[in-house]
Order: structure tokens, then C-alpha cells, then sequence
């Protein structure tokens, strides 16, 4: 899946939950669940994601929506596969490379 954010130290909730394209209580969710997410909170409790949460709730997503994971079964395949999570960066470059192409596609 690529995830269209700008270059930033900082995401908010809102940019996360468009991102992925899911709700915000997932997110949430995943947060609990998973001790790699580990959002900053400002004195609101507003959640802000850097760009190593990002990639985590990347190969979350991915792992859980896309492959078909249980959410146990994500966090056993990430503990146990590290090295084998480096395939979903080629993906994503891939992927990038292929939503290029179509809009220059389109663009023609």
C-alpha cells in the first residue's frame, strides 16, 4: 500500500487515518496492541505519529489487511521475520513507481 504524506517530523490523527483510509478507532486499536506504535501525546492527548510509526503501521496494515493476518499472528510474524520485512519496502517502491506511471498514463 503507498501512503501519500508529506515529508514531515509529525502526523496527526487525521492525516493517519486518511493515509490508510481507516478510522481513527483502528488506529487507536492497533496502538494498544501492538508496543511498536508508539505515538507522542501533547497535553490534550492528541496523538502525533513520526515517520518510524508511519512504517510500522504500514507493515501492520499490510500484515492485517492485506495478507490476512490475525493480529497475533502480525505480531509473532514481526518479531520472528525482521529480516524478511525488508521485502515490504520494495513493494512500497514499487508500488510508488507504478501510481507514477499511471498518472503520466493519464496525463497522455
Amino acid at each position: 500500500m503507498h501512503v501519500d504524506l508529506p515529508e514531515k517530523l509529525y502526523y496527526s490523527m487525521g492525516e493517519v487515518t486518511k493515509a490508510f483510509d481507516v478510522n481513527a478507532s483502528l488506529i487507536r486499536f492497533w496502538e494498544k496492541e501492538f508496543d511498536i506504535i508508539q505515538p507522542k501525546k501533547n497535553a490534550r492527548g492528541n496523538r502525533k505519529f513520526t515517520q518510524a510509526d508511519i512504517k510500522n503501521l504500514q507493515t501492520i496494515f499490510h500484515l492485517v489487511k492485506e495478507r490476512g493476518f490475525t493480529l497475533e499472528g502480525a505480531r509473532d510474524y514481526m518479531k520472528t521475520h525482521k529480516e524478511d520485512l525488508s521485502h515490504l519496502e520494495i513493494i512500497k517502491k514499487l508500488e510508488f513507481v507504478k501510481a507514477e506511471l499511471l498518472k503520466i498514463k493519464n496525463n497522455l
